[in-house]
């Protein structure tokens, strides 16, 4: 019953703090929507960020005052505020979001992350995400393809897009490559290489570092370790998690992954898709070593 209670108490404190915040947040999206001048729309662009860092700031505040301080970070002294990031981060739980807000805050820039197409339509979120300019993903399925050819590679162009708009001040950008949460079903479905991770997928990637590939400074290779297991959102709410361990290290771009089209060269997707796989392999040594050893 207490647990419910802390879940209840949680929620209805996120809720209050999204409404507070997102509500002027949307308001003056549209002012930005409506500016013609290029540099009247960074400067409102800035202020939604102001914005958006309360309120993920308050909602981290929140959750440690409820579970207490149990995440411990592990890499954070080579990040700065005011550089450009690709995030690289193993994917488990809804969890993985206020975690990674939590532990990013005010480290580096404002985190922003790809979210499905399908989301957009969650009451307030869906439009907070939409007026920080979030990139918005649909995933056509391969038998929708096969139908409609002329949808292939829609999708990244979205993506190419959405990039585009992250020019005027850093910014970092999370992808988790995998394209879904870890599930032990899923790992196996694919019959994954990996031991803790599924397959990554590499076009997120590949059109963040085409399109801003000299304005990102740096790769952050993110592992997430849920201690004793990976939890559900109520159970987090609820401090049934006794420990996260989240490992950071940053990584260095190679110059000729930068600036490059992964829908049109195809020896660019053989070469970025070999190096995140590698990035991969050392992330997954990290969990295995942490399971096996780290306590």
């Amino acid at each position: 019953m207490i647990c419910y209670l802390k879940a209840a108490l949680a929620l209805i404190l996120l809720t209050t703090n999204t409404l507070f915040w997102g509500i002027p947040l949307i308001v003056v999206s549209f002012l930005k929507f409506l500016l013609p001048i290029p540099a009247a729309r960074a400067a409102v662009g800035r202020w939604l960020v102001w914005f958006a860092e309360n309120w993920v700031g308050i909602n981290a505040f929140f959750l440690r005052r409820l579970n207490g301080e149990k995440i411990e970070v592990r890499g954070l002294e080579q990040v700065r505020p005011d550089q450009w990031y690709l995030i690289i981060s193993n994917h488990q739980s809804w969890v993985d979001i206020p975690v990674l807000q939590t532990v990013f805050y005010r480290k580096i820039p404002f985190l922003k992350f790809f979210l499905k197409q399908q989301l957009i339509w969650v009451p307030v979120l869906g439009a907070v995400w939409w007026a920080l300019d979030f990139p918005f993903m649909r995933r056509y399925s391969r038998e929708y393809l096969q139908k409609h050819p002329e949808k292939k590679g829609k999708d990244l162009e979205i993506t190419r897009k959405a990039c585009e708009k992250f020019r005027d001040f850093p910014i970092a950008i999370i992808n988790f490559v995998e394209g879904t949460r870890f599930t032990p079903e899923k790992h196996q479905k694919q019959q994954s290489p990996y031991r803790r991770l599924l397959k990554p997928k590499a076009g997120g990637v590949g059109f963040v570092l085409g399109s801003l590939g000299e304005q990102i400074d740096a790769v952050l290779l993110v592992v997430i370790d849920y201690r004793p297991q990976v939890p559900g959102f109520i159970d987090f709410l609820c401090g049934k998690v006794d420990r996260i361990i989240v490992t950071v290290r940053v990584i260095p771009v190679p110059a000729h992954l930068k600036n490059r089209n992964y829908i049109t060269d195809e020896d660019y997707r053989g070469a970025l898709q070999a190096w995140i796989n590698d990035l991969w392999r050392q992330e997954d040594e990290i969990l295995n070593r942490q399971s096996g050893g780290d306590s």
